[in-house]
């Protein structure tokens, strides 16, 4: 009876997670919920918003080369 129990134990040990990954590898399954929820966090890029996000990388960029340049004339001051 113990051994009956035991295998049936490792069966299900085992079992389980096999079962799990071959269930979330279905393409239908990857498809429907992942694609899906991918698409719903990072929506597909409009160029208004491509354009206005690299505008402001480039005027962070002329900010702090200011900065830099500001703080470099002052240490020649010194």
């Amino acid at each position: 009876m113990g051994v009956k129990i035991e295998v049936f134990r490792m069966m299900l040990y085992l079992s389980f997670p096999v079962a799990m990954f071959w269930v979330s590898n279905q393409a239908e399954y990857f498809e429907e919920y992942i694609v899906k929820r991918k698409r719903e966090i990072f929506p597909p890029d409009e160029k208004m918003q491509r354009q206005e996000l690299e505008n402001f990388k480039e005027r962070m960029r002329n900010r702090k080369e200011q900065r830099v340049l500001k703080e470099i004339g002052m240490e020649s001051k010194e």
